[in-house]
This record gives C-alpha cells, sequence and structure tokens, in this order.
C-alpha cells in the first residue's frame, strides 16, 4: 500500500522545510526526486543513513527516486555546515569512494520495480566535457553573487576566520545546476536533501526558474542529533560506518543498543519502516520497564538486519550474550 510521503515524514519527526505546492505535486502525480551523496570516503555512514531512508520512503509512496553520486561536486567540497575549507580528494580516491556509495545505494532501493523504479546518477558524467567558460556564461549570469552571499551556508563561512575559496563559493552553483539538468533531461521536479542543504536546493528551483522559466520543488529534513549534545553516528571510535569491513555488524548493532531512551525514542520513527501503532506500543512497554531496553533492542535489531543481514544480526546478539552473561 503506497503511503502519502509528507504525512509519513511528518508523523515520524523527519520534515523540515517544504516548498509550497510541494505536496499537491507529490499527491497529482508519480514524481521524480533526488538526493545527493558526496563520495568523501568508500562508504557512507549512519550520517547518510537518513537521506537513504528518505529516498525509500519516496520510493514506498509510489514516485522515483534517483541517488545522485557526486563525482564533480566531489572535487570541489560542499561548505555546507563546515567552518574549513576540505581537503580536495585526488581523482583515483574519488572513483574509488563513487564505486564504494554507488554499491552501497544499491542495496537499499528498488532498481526493479516498474515505472518507480530507482536510478544512480553521478554527476561527473555531465560535468567532465562542460568547459569553464561555457558553464560560467551558460550557468554563472542566471545566479547573482547577491543571491549567492545571502546562503547561510556561504555568510558563515565568509564572516569566520578561515574565510572562503573560490571553489567552495561556486558549490551551490555546481549543484544548482545538476537540479537544472536533472529536471531538463529526467523530468526530475524535487530535490530533498538534510535541512543543511536548504540553501543549495533553493539556489537550484531558482535557477530552473530564471534559466527555463521553469518550476521545482525543494524538501528537506530535520538533521539528527543526540540528546546529550554529542555529535550523531559518532562513537569513541569515530564514525559508525554502513560498510561491514570498517564497522563491524557488532559493532554497528551495539551502537544502536547503547541509544539513550529519549533518542531511542526519536530514532525507531527515523530509521525503521516500523508503522505507528507499532512503534507507539514498543513506547509504552518501554516506559513501563525502561531497564528492559525494549526500544533500544528492536531498534538496533530492525537496523542492523537492513544494513546488514538476518545472519549478521544473530551473530551480534550471540556474541553480545556472550560477552556480557555472567561467567
Amino acid at each position: 500500500m503506497k503511503t502519502n510521503f509528507i504525512e509519513e515524514l511528518t508523523w515520524r519527526g523527519i520534515l523540515h522545510d517544504v516548498m509550497p505546492g510541494t505536496e499537491e505535486l507529490l499527491n497529482k502525480e508519480v514524481v521524480t526526486g533526488y538526493i545527493g551523496f558526496d563520495p568523501t570516503a568508500d562508504s557512507l555512514h549512519v550520517g547518510s543513513l537518513a537521506q537513504i531512508m528518505t529516498l525509500l520512503r519516496f520510493q514506498l509512496a509510489g514516485h522515483k527516486p534517483l541517488a545522485l553520486v557526486g563525482g564533480a561536486t566531489g572535487m570541489v567540497g560542499d561548505p555546507s555546515g563546515k567552518s574549513a575549507e576540505r581537503n580536495l580528494l585526488d581523482a583515483d580516491t574519488l572513483n574509488k569512494n563513487v564505486e564504494g556509495i554507488k554499491k552501497q545505494l544499491s542495496q537499499f532501493l528498488d532498481f526493479d520495480c516498474g515505472a518507480n523504479s530507482a536510478e544512480l546518477v553521478n554527476n561527473y558524467d555531465w560535468f567532465k566535457n562542460y568547459s569553464f567558460l561555457d558553464f560560467i556564461r551558460d550557468a554563472g549570469k542566471h545566479i547573482t553573487v547577491n543571491y549567492m552571499m545571502a546562503k547561510d551556508s556561504v555568510k558563515n563561512r565568509i564572516n569566520g576566520d578561515a574565510g572562503m575559496s573560490f571553489t567552495e563559493f561556486s558549490y551551490q552553483l555546481i549543484q544548482g545546476y545538476d537540479f537544472y539538468y536533472l529536471w531538463k533531461e529526467r523530468n526530475c521536479k524535487i530535490q530533498m536533501g538534510g535541512s543543511d542543504q536548504w540553501g543549495n536546493i533553493t539556489t537550484g528551483t531558482e535557477f530552473i526558474r530564471r534559466k527555463a522559466s521553469g518550476e521545482a520543488f525543494a524538501l528537506t529534513t530535520q538533521l539528527i542529533k543526540k540528546s546529550d549534545g554529542t555529535k550523531f553516528g559518532k562513537s569513541e571510535g569515530g564514525n559508525i560506518w554502513l560498510d561491514a569491513e570498517r564497522t563491524s555488524p557488532y559493532k554497528f548493532y551495539q551502537y544502536w543498543l547503547n541509544t539513550s531512551d529519549v533518542d531511542a525514542e526519536k530514532y525507531i520513527k527515523i530509521f525503521t519502516f516500523l508503522d505507528k501503532e507499532t512503534i507507539e506500543k514498543l513506547i509504552a512497554e518501554h516506559n513501563e520497564a525502561p531497564h528492559l531496553r525494549a526500544l533500544q533492542k528492536r531498534l538496533a535489531e530492525e537496523i542492523t538486519v537492513m544494513v546488514h543481514s538476518q545472519a549478521d544480526l544473530e551473530n551480534a546478539i550471540a556474541a553480545s550474550n556472550a560477552f556480557f552473561s555472567p561467567s
């Protein structure tokens, strides 16, 4: 049964911003929409899981998801949420990262389900033969410096100590062109992302409006935070990766199992496909006997099976029982 995408994001506490007219469009037709993933490593981590889930929910609502791997934008570096310039990756590392992320995304989305089958795209494919002069002539003239300077991601960096290079300043224009290209070539009408991407995404909708008198839409989700103020997706050993070679299924399982009560109640809505009634029952059960950690156990089970496998979950539970049971 298809779900209402906006309603689903709303009750799960995920929705942050949505452009007027988006819900009406989604209720009217099968819509193509995309989310971009920057290839800063050869694996995504749990911080990216929220956006993977958004694409999955978009597809379950009957729409067509595009997962964009940023082979071109990865060469530039997104300044959003960053206080300093990122180190640029060499071409070999970037290509390795792109292939790793493509492989991971392929295990989540359905690429063979008819009209709304998912597709993977790489923005390097349309930028590799695009000269700098052509780009600044075709794209640069449609977005003013004043417009770009007004974005929080730019203002915060320019007013900071580190400043901002022209390379990173150009990022929002390149991402805006991505949206225009997918709108023109793939009939892609909506771009989604975390709330820190609102400025980049709306540059795309504005670019489409100014260059082609077209209409496109934007939607962002809440940035995931931990209630104790520490960064979500981090442990003492660093990032929690989706790749079993980087973060073992046991460690992955333990990360979710050790979630606080407040965070577990929030995360089980965001990172699982359990329905509202099931989640409400779990929360009530947990509140009656918090020491049994029913929420955390179900959360860890659901996500470990989704990212890894049932066998990996069973091994992680067996290892946990052996490690923590009294000798």
